[in-house]
């Protein structure tokens, strides 16, 4: 992955929550990187679809979710449970894989998709875009 560092960007996630389910430790590492040093605070990450799910249940109970980082595969399992609860409780995702283009979203076609290796730059821009700042 692609990932340079956030220094001298201002923080545009600065307030938002931001949940990151992804089961590989050093792409997790780099992503929460970026996202805290763009001003998020970092939900997980969650390794596994199961805990995932129990996370995005305990922080919609604890003030919330501005936004989600969903790898596509864990361990095997597809996020889709992830994205199917995210969904019904209105918190936008993104999915950030490194499969190719048409992959399977879970019938969530319509979430954004940052395909690995992305930038810093876009991984903040494409948080951003999903939970943009309060007016």
């Amino acid at each position: 992955m692609c990932m340079a560092s956030s220094v001298g960007r201002p923080p545009s996630l600065r307030g938002k929550r931001v949940l990151v389910v992804e089961d590989e430790a050093l792409v997790s590492m780099l992503i929460e990187d970026e996202l805290r040093g763009a001003g998020a605070t970092v939900l997980g990450p969650a390794l596994r679809v199961d805990d995932a799910v129990r996370l995005v249940e305990a922080a919609a109970a604890d003030g919330g979710i501005s936004a989600a980082v969903l790898d596509i595969n864990l361990e095997g399992r597809h996020v889709a449970s992830v994205a199917d609860r995210l969904a019904v409780l209105g918190v936008p995702f993104l999915f950030a894989t490194g499969y190719g283009e048409g992959c399977d979203t879970g019938g969530h076609g319509a979430a954004p998709t940052l395909h690995k290796p992305f930038s810093p730059e876009s991984l903040v821009a494409a948080v951003a875009a999903l939970a943009p700042a309060e007016a």
